[in-house]
């Protein structure tokens, strides 16, 4: 299985940015897909999860992430509104198994990553 993330960059303060992150080499419906991000000296933390028609979200982020499927292009989506500073990090996705009834934010429930992209917000 492959992860493949993509659409960070560097945007001000208020503006959006959509990552993408696409899923290859398994049946994508087989797989809960997350998102996670890590801020310079910070511990990787949770952001959103999409999975078996739920979704889920950190706190933080709430009424301003949205996390979609696109089962088509086996992809899903972390559509970023009203950016925040404190939003810069690494943005990481992540695939677990649909049966994992394990916590969303537990890291060690998913067992494949992609590299990482870089999100920039500017004040």
């Amino acid at each position: 299985i492959q992860l493949q993330a993509s659409g960070g960059g560097l945007v001000q303060a208020g503006g959006s940015l959509t990552l993408s992150c696409t899923l290859s080499g398994r049946t994508f419906s087989d797989y809960g897909l997350a998102w996670f991000r890590q801020a310079p000296g910070k511990e990787r933390e949770f952001v959103a999860v999409n999975s078996r028609g739920d979704t889920d979200y950190a706190d933080s982020v709430k009424g301003r992430f949205t996390i979609s499927r696109d089962s088509a292009k086996n992809t899903v989506l972390l559509q970023m509104n009203s950016l925040k500073p404190e939003d810069t990090a690494v943005y990481y996705c992540a695939a677990r198994s649909i049966y994992s009834f394990r916590p969303v934010g537990d890291m060690t429930a998913y067992g494949y990553w992609g590299q990482g992209t870089q999100v920039t917000v500017s004040s």
